[in-house]
């Protein structure tokens, strides 16, 4: 693993980037300019940057929630999300019904695929956006699971991260209810980073951007389980960014502290190419 200071250090070694959004480029409060810069560099050598989210939501809005922040259109080609990728396999269970768990401001993930709702007793599976309220921790679920787990219901869920930093707040993610129904048993469907159907998106837009299959393409992310895990199995390479959701624990006296780093990324039996404290 090779620790850098700048972005550009590698940038030519590579046609094209499928970067993560929260804590890489904005904590959900400002976005983070010298990430916007060393993007906006990359594209002005003629190669696309295809922004990678697990937001559980259609890529439709983004852009727009982009802009309100003050991220510069010239630093990206393309979006992909969990929430498009993870449509396809709700569409195929439709009509459902299904038991919804998430916020009211996730209702365009489940627009026009002809689902219904219902209660727990009734559904065919579960399909989960985010928590409901942002303070609230998983335990708040454990018995909705434990009776899921007991009718044998799979649990779809449109965001794999288990935990994100809004501003300086860390606020639990729908992944984190995943990960507890797969510990009773439960079977879970996640179409997110690190699974292959988001990458297979942004592969698309890729070639649509006019590159080939065979693109050289980095990975740039701040999750271990995610952004780091998803580009291994995906054959890519990756950058690290050891800040986002870890703050600086993975950092000594203001710098990356690489013996945490790859305690951190080898406690996920993962490796990465690179490392940064924050993308630049």
């Amino acid at each position: 693993m090779r620790t850098l200071t700048s972005f550009d250090d590698i940038a030519s070694e590579y046609d094209a980037v499928f970067c993560d959004v929260w804590g890489v480029i904005h904590n959900g409060r400002q976005i983070f300019p010298e990430a916007a810069a060393a993007l906006q560099c990359f594209r002005e050598r003629g190669k696309p940057v295809v922004l990678v989210t697990n937001v559980p939501k259609p890529r439709g809005p983004i852009p727009g929630q982009l802009d309100r922040l003050g991220f510069p259109r010239g630093a990206w080609d393309a979006i992909v999300t969990s929430g498009d990728a993870i449509r396809a396999e709700l569409a195929a269970r439709a009509p459902g019904p299904m038991y919804k768990i998430g916020p009211a401001h996730d209702a365009s993930l489940w627009e026009g695929l002809g689902l219904s709702q219902s209660g727990l007793d009734d559904a065919r599976f579960v399909a989960i956006s985010g928590l409901n309220n942002d303070d609230e921790a998983p335990e708040v679920y454990a018995d909705i699971l434990r009776n899921a787990q007991d009718r044998d219901l799979e649990l779809l869920c449109a965001n794999p991260d288990i935990i994100v930093r809004v501003g300086e707040q860390l606020i639990w993610c729908a992944g984190a209810l995943a990960r507890d129904y797969a510990a009773l048993g439960g079977r879970t469907v996640m179409a997110g980073k690190p699974y292959a159907p988001i990458y297979h998106l942004a592969r698309k837009e890729l070639i649509a951007l006019g590159l080939q299959a065979d693109a050289r393409v980095l990975c740039i992310g701040d999750g271990i389980s995610t952004d780091v895990k998803g580009a291994a199995a995906e054959g890519l390479d990756c950058l690290f960014v050891a800040s986002g959701m870890h703050g600086e624990t993975l950092w000594t006296d203001g710098a990356v502290d690489s013996a945490k780093v790859m305690a951190a990324l080898a406690a996920e039996n993962t490796s990465a190419a690179y490392v940064m404290t924050a993308l630049r």
